[in-house]
């Protein structure tokens, strides 16, 4: 093989690792971020779990879990998603998503007269 060759062969290789670097450069979470997100989100799965047998006014129990439940999406959202690194848009529709379900959520527990038995 000629010594072009081999330099255009090994060419892909060095562009995937720059890539790499570029990527990474992003601030994108390590493995132990990872698994720091991942304990986070178990500890909040294990209140919101307690939550439950807990004897506490219904209006502080639905904040609470609310309140939980949309901490937890934007940590999915923010960190393994990758969201808090791309344009904004994205987070608009997360968000507007996230507003929409509330809001279905709401609309069937007062379809349903769920909140009596609260």
């Amino acid at each position: 093989m000629s010594e072009e060759t081999l330099t255009e062969t090994a060419a892909p290789t060095k562009g995937i690792s720059a890539g790499r670097k570029t990527h990474d450069e992003h601030g994108h979470l390590t493995d132990f971020g990872y698994v720091k997100i991942f304990i986070i989100l178990a500890v909040i799965t294990a209140i919101e779990v307690a939550f439950s047998y807990i004897d506490m006014p219904t209006p502080v129990f639905l904040i609470g879990l609310f309140a939980m439940m949309t901490y937890k999406f934007y940590l999915v959202a923010a960190e393994f998603m990758h969201l808090k690194y791309d344009h904004g848009h994205f987070t608009k529709l997360f968000v507007t998503g996230l507003v929409l379900a509330v809001a279905v959520y709401l609309i069937f527990m007062s379809a349903s007269q769920l909140w009596q038995s609260f």
